[in-house]
Parts: structure tokens; sequence; C-alpha cells
């Protein structure tokens, strides 16, 4: 409910900016990157506007699969190498310094947990884990002024209740376009403090006692191993095709978690834009 809302929002400021969007000097994105769309065409506001389908486990941890339609696209607005963004829940600003850096700090949400969540009662007896903001700051590093191959950290920071969590990743963008289409692709390895992890797959005593499931409490460390695969294509001057894969492998200490019903989570992704 609250993205639609979102998407209601968004809309009703789409028709205010699109005409300014429309005639903002078309130059290239900030980052010729698949992952990290450029809606501005240059300078001033931009907006895309669609809708997306995502097939993913229904909680951290889950062996139980679904699908969820959500709204997709952006507003945002560019000055020069920096872009301001704001996309679903999440808003961020974005800068590309000395050609090969790219730095970026968000203020998101991390989604809530509750029991309905599995239909199989997985969950029934463990406390619901409420929506969580989280500042994060992101670095990346590209080892040619084409964005070919990169590295990069990411951190995100919450309250006591999110904790701490951390990516470090190297990507690799095939072919040679540098208007934001093609294929991106990168490896990531994520690491949490005992807060983060604990919220996704540890069992407190009382929890324990009421769900029957073995009392857990995770220390800090490696969560898992990743690959994503992001790819974009313009089918038309206004319309994009975003399609995604991702495969994460949990580390051993997640995988000996009873709410890890399963090594690894899986998810395919798939949305169509109409870039005002």
């Amino acid at each position: 409910m609250r993205k639609l809302k979102l998407m209601a929002i968004i809309v009703t400021t789409m028709t205010a900016l699109s005409l300014t969007a429309a005639h903002a000097e078309e130059v290239a994105p900030l980052f010729p990157l698949p992952f990290t769309p450029d809606f501005t065409r240059g300078s001033g506001w931009g907006v895309a506007l669609g809708l997306g389908v995502e097939y993913e486990t229904a909680y951290a941890g889950s062996d139980e699969y679904e699908f969820e339609l959500d709204p997709a696209g952006a507003i945002q607005w560019r000055k020069g190498n920096h872009l301001f963004s704001w996309e679903g829940l999440e808003l961020s600003w974005t800068t590309r310094q000395k050609d090969r850096w790219y730095i970026q700090v968000d203020l998101g949400l991390d989604g809530e947990r509750e029991e309905g969540d599995s239909d199989d009662g997985r969950l029934d007896g463990l406390d619901e884990r409420d929506d969580e903001f989280a500042a994060t700051g992101e670095v990346r590093y590209a080892f040619d002024g084409d964005w070919r191959n990169y590295v990069g950290t990411r951190i995100s920071v919450g309250d006591s209740d999110f904790g701490t969590k951390g990516f470090i990743f190297a990507g690799h963008r095939f072919g040679s376009r540098q208007d934001g289409g093609g294929t991106e692709a990168f490896l990531y390895a994520t690491f949490s403090d005992s807060s983060n992890l604990n919220r996704d797959f540890g069992v407190s005593p009382s929890e324990a006692t009421t769900s029957g499931l073995a009392e857990t409490d995770l220390y800090g460390g490696h969560r898992s191993t990743g690959l994503r695969l992001i790819d974009r294509r313009f089918a038309s001057e206004h319309i994009q095709i975003v399609s995604g894969l991702e495969l994460e492998y949990y580390s051993s200490d997640v995988r000996d978690s009873p709410i890890a019903r399963e090594d690894f989570a899986a998810e395919v992704e798939l949305a169509v834009l109409y870039h005002f």
C-alpha cells in the first residue's frame, strides 16, 4: 500500500516536471552503467515511471517464493556531476569525481518481516521486524574512464534494531555503449554485525519458546556471497526494459540458523519504464 501511495505522488509530480525534462539538453548519463540510470538527459529534471514484477523469496532465508508487483521508476534532478534521486522508498545523492570515482549517499527503508510473510507458517511465534531507516554510503573506483571494470564498497548503518551491513564488490560492464544501456554484472560479498544478522536470522530465547525453533544468537561476520546481473534495453526513445537476476549463497553461520530454510536465495526481476 505504501508503494502504491508513492506511485500516486510520483504521477502527480511527473505531470509538473515532464515538460522540463523533455526540453533538457541530452548529453551522456552521469555513469554509463545499466544499474545506475540517469533519466535527466544531462541536466535538470528527469522522470521515468513504470511497473515491475519480481519473483523472489518471501523473506530472507525462506524456501517459499512469490511474485510481487511494484511501481518502478524515479524522479531525478541533475546539475553537472551531481545527481539527486527519489526512487521508491529511497532518497539519494550521487556524484562522479575525477572521472573514475563514484560516490553515493542515500537514506532508505529496510523492509519489515511479519508472520504472514510465510504461507507455510515458518515464522509463527517469531517477533515481527519493523521497517527501519538506514543511511548508506557507497564508493566505486573504475579502472578506466569508460567504466568497463570497477571495484567498490557499500556500508549501511541504522539504529540498534538494524545494525550495520557492508558490501564489497567487483563489477564489469559488457559492450561499449555509453548511454546507460547494455548489461552489467558484479560479484559481491556481504558482512553484517550481530544486530543485522540476528534481525534476519536470529531466534531470541522468548521466540524459541513460542516458535519451537532453536535459540540462535549470531555473531557479526560474513553473511553471504553473490552474483547480480542487470540488463537495460531501450525499446524506443521513451520505453526502457530492465531485467535482472541475482543469486546469493549464505555463509555457514547463516545456513545453520533455523530461519534459513535454504542455503541460497534467487531473484528474477523485469520492469518496463516510460521515460518522459
